[in-house]
């Protein structure tokens, strides 16, 4: 299953114009807020009429400006998640997730519903009434009324602005087996770094209506050129747990230039897990310190030295398959004397654990 989009929209002095396309998991639209993110979810949903382009769902354009296509927004056969839930008070759960039933032509299999309850963990609250559930129980729901309708396409438009941190993590473990369960393009709007990276297969970066950078999650969430668009640079590395130090509450974990020990690591030895090291967090020295609290420290060449901004430079180092970057000061660099393909180490400070993927 695939979505294309390709389209224009003037919003009085704002200019969208969007391409890109989502396949199978999840393809986040991520930038700040007024990028236009909701403004495309809105269009792929046909709650908003672009002046111009094409939107095709499974090869079936559901909007074309030059052949005079719109299909109303039932009939697109989209699952909209929106950050509120937007639940009916006065009916339960079960009767929230059956009213998506309404709108879908396509007939419900045998134990639809039990599955989707069982996926979202939503079994205990299906006599209870929005008004008695907490903000991620809501979501949950709502993302439950979603799947029920039986689309070949989910939005989910910011759906954890709303909750502390807590529900937020809470919602993002449904979301992950949800993402591995289900067989449909997911575009996840989102301007938090945590969500994107802990999620994203796919990441289409939009800035001031326009796309800035599309390409795996590792890839453009590790860019330094792009750091001030939305977020701070760094590198993202896919890993797999290979030991756990219950008694120090440490794990290590193996990726392509080593291993990493790093805090608070909720998998079992064995999953795979994406991490996020920010440059700021990485250190560089052209000998291996001795008698030091970093425990991460990686032999790599450095590949490029970024320029200059205010003082500071991002310095690119590879480590095995993976580069790491380092924010440091240009004095510090002119005097470590760094220049690509010097050899150096690479001190990681810390390591932010932002996805546990069940898909290997």
């Amino acid at each position: 299953m695939t979505l294309t989009v390709d389209i224009e929209r003037r919003l009085g002095a704002f200019q969208l114009r969007i391409a890109f396309e989502a396949g199978e998991g999840v393809t986040a639209l991520f930038g700040r807020s007024g990028a236009g993110k909701t403004s495309v979810v809105n269009a792929i949903a046909g709650i908003l009429r672009p002046d111009r382009g094409r939107i095709v769902i499974n090869g079936e354009p559901v909007f074309d400006s030059e052949r005079g296509i719109n299909v109303a927004t039932p009939r697109r056969r989209i699952g909209y998640v929106f950050q509120e839930g937007r639940l009916f008070p006065h009916l339960n759960v079960r009767q929230n997730l059956r009213y998506s039933r309404l709108f879908s032509r396509a007939p419900e299999p045998s134990g639809h519903l039990d599955r989707v309850v069982a996926l979202l963990g939503l079994a205990q609250l299906l006599e209870r009434r929005p008004g008695n559930l907490s903000g991620g129980e809501k979501q949950r729901v709502a993302i439950g009324r979603a799947l029920l309708s039986r689309p070949r396409l989910l939005l989910l438009d910011e759906p954890l602005a709303s909750l502390d941190a807590h529900r937020k993590s809470e919602v993002l473990q449904y979301i992950e087996l949800m993402r591995e369960e289900i067989r449909i393009p997911i575009v996840y709007v989102s301007h938090a770094v945590e969500e994107v990276v802990r999620l994203a297969d796919t990441v289409v970066l939009v800035s001031a209506g326009e796309v800035a950078a599309i390409g795996a999650a590792e890839e453009v969430m590790g860019r330094s050129d792009l750091r001030t668009s939305a977020f701070e640079g760094g590198a993202v590395i896919d890993a797999k747990v290979i030991e756990q130090d219950m008694q120090h509450d440490l794990a290590t974990l193996e990726f392509d230039g080593g291993t990493l020990i790093v805090t608070n690591v909720d998998a079992l030895i064995g999953e795979p897990v994406r991490v996020r090291v920010r440059a700021r967090d990485v250190s560089i020295a052209l000998e291996r310190p001795q008698r030091i609290s970093i425990q991460n420290i990686f032999r790599g060449t450095v590949a490029e030295i970024g320029p200059e901004r205010g003082g500071i430079v991002d310095v690119s180092v590879t480590v095995g398959a993976v580069t790491l970057r380092s924010r440091i000061t240009v004095r510090s660099a002119r005097q470590l004397c760094l220049v690509p393909g010097l050899e150096v180490y690479a001190l990681v400070k810390a390591v932010s654990l932002d996805r546990r993927s069940g898909s290997g």
